[in-house]
């Protein structure tokens, strides 16, 4: 049983592994190394949702797990962003890594910002974030292996759900910080 409820903690922790997995997987003089680094970023990608529901299920959610997921989620889209950007040298490509990036950095620090002023609920994620993710990471993970699996040119099919979720990086971002302003005019008035 004590497995079963470190189970999610551990998730967590493999999507951090996985970072340098799927990095040298890319990069290694092998056949079929981006099919490699793409499998490995699918699964941090599950791992993401899975970990989640699982504490939740479990009744196993803690501080540290509350923390550290989604910095490993930050860590690993990073990562994959860069590469990415780097592979395509594509100004579209270079554009919606930037700002997935600017929001990301800018959303947590605002996040822990309205955690210190317990407001954290005000910006909790919401649905259209999860969408958000979720078109994320199939995008990167397709751009990442950029091949042909099962007659499917997943690499196509990237970019237009790269540039989605762009899309949906800007509306939350704005819905998030919109809906912080009214805390952070209040905050620093009393300050």
């Amino acid at each position: 049983m004590t497995f079963i409820k470190s189970l999610p903690m551990a998730m967590t922790w493999t999507r951090v592994v996985l970072i340098p997995v799927f990095l040298v997987s890319y990069y290694a003089p092998i056949e079929d190394a981006r099919f490699w680094a793409g499998l490995a970023f699918m699964i941090a990608a599950i791992t993401d949702w899975f970990d989640g529901y699982l504490a939740r299920k479990l009744g196993v959610s803690s501080k540290l797990g509350a923390f550290l997921d989604p910095v490993a989620d930050k860590l690993i889209v990073s990562a994959a962003l860069v590469v990415v950007a780097v592979e395509y040298q594509n100004i579209w490509i270079t554009i919606s890594a930037v700002l997935i990036l600017m929001r990301e950095i800018s959303i947590s620090a605002l996040r822990e910002w309205m955690a210190e002023n317990n407001a954290r609920d005000v910006v909790a994620v919401s649905n259209l974030g999860k969408i958000k993710t979720a078109s994320q990471l199939a995008a990167l993970t397709w751009l990442l292996y950029g091949g042909e699996l099962w007659g499917v040119n997943w690499g196509a099919l990237g970019f237009p759900m790269l540039y989605f979720a762009t899309i949906l990086t800007v509306i939350t971002w704005v819905q998030y910080t919109k809906a912080a302003i009214p805390v952070i005019l209040e905050t620093s008035e009393k300050r």
